[in-house]
């Protein structure tokens, strides 16, 4: 176990065994003698083998057992709590790290003090750019022209694509709005000063929070796509063909509500005291109608 740690890699796990050793594997592959990295494991009461399983992979992983599923903000909480390094990677079992993208992301970090957060290239098995990585916040504009079509029709014009960002240069590092949590790496003074994640959310869109806290405080966000990682997103949820695994018709559910929620959370944490009346109600209306087709949908 790294005694002085530069960087703390904490790493969530609930049933998915495989892929989180396929994910430990990847970074130990990528590791040099002279990264001061800890490794971090925090389960959320998987009852698929998946502790033995790490525990069998390397010994100088640190690993967190919690006797129930405590969601990811809460969880992931835990183990920031116990983390020796200066900064923070949040990944996730889902993900494939490649060579020099960690060393990287931190490398800019260590010499860019007003940035509180980066992440790489998130890419999709297909190569495609995860959105969830390079993202804006959902003001009720950005989530009309994003669910509207629009953002897709006009992806280089700002006024449509506000969400995606997609109008930003993606081959060249930038400043965005948000990231996901899927590859979240933080400057420990910036997360301890926006309380890291919250624990109002369950599942899905305390990065979106997160992210909102530290722009709050004056902290820069950074997407660097000159290195990547690969996400296998949806493999939890089941709500995305990129997924691995074959969770369960009523886990499908959850997670689709689940997406409306943080939706309603956020907008009324962040949003509604921005906004008239008259577009809380329409934005309000909007989350259940897409609520009420996302339950019809997923219980075909």
């Amino acid at each position: 176990m790294q005694k002085n740690p530069k960087l703390s890699i904490v790493v969530l796990s609930f049933n998915v065994k495989k892929l989180l050793v396929d994910c430990l594997e990847s970074l130990f592959k990528v590791k040099s003698v002279s990264d001061k990295w800890e490794v971090m494991v925090i389960d959320n009461n998987s009852q698929d083998g998946s502790i033995d399983a790490v525990k069998n992979l390397n010994k100088e992983i640190k690993i967190i057992q919690n006797q129930k599923n405590l969601g990811f903000a809460k969880a992931n909480n835990i183990a920031i709590q116990k983390a020796k390094g200066e900064y923070i990677l949040l990944l996730n079992p889902d993900t494939v790290v490649y060579p020099n993208t960690i060393q990287t992301v931190v490398k800019y970090l260590e010499y860019n003090p007003k940035v509180g957060a980066v992440t790489c290239r998130v890419e999709l098995p297909s190569g495609r750019l995860d959105y969830s990585c390079h993202r804006g916040f959902p003001t009720p504009w950005n989530a009309f022209t994003y669910f509207s079509g629009l953002a897709k029709a006009f992806p280089k014009f700002k006024l449509f694509s506000g969400y995606t960002a997609s109008y930003l240069d993606l081959k060249k590092i930038h400043e965005i709005d948000a990231l996901t949590g899927a590859f979240t790496l933080v400057r420990k003074k910036a997360g301890n000063e926006v309380g890291w994640l919250d624990e109002d959310y369950f599942w899905n869109g305390e990065d979106l929070d997160f992210c909102y806290k530290l722009k709050e405080k004056g902290w820069k966000i950074v997407y660097i796509p000159e290195v990547k990682i690969t996400h296998f997103k949806g493999s939890a949820s089941g709500l995305w063909h990129t997924g691995v695994g074959n969770p369960s018709k009523e886990t499908k559910k959850l997670s689709a509500l689940s997406g409306t929620q943080v939706m309603r959370l956020f907008y009324k944490k962040h949003l509604a005291q921005k906004n008239p009346i008259f577009i809380n109600w329409i934005v309000y209306v909007g989350i259940s109608l897409l609520e009420k087709f996302r339950l019809i949908k997923n219980s075909l």
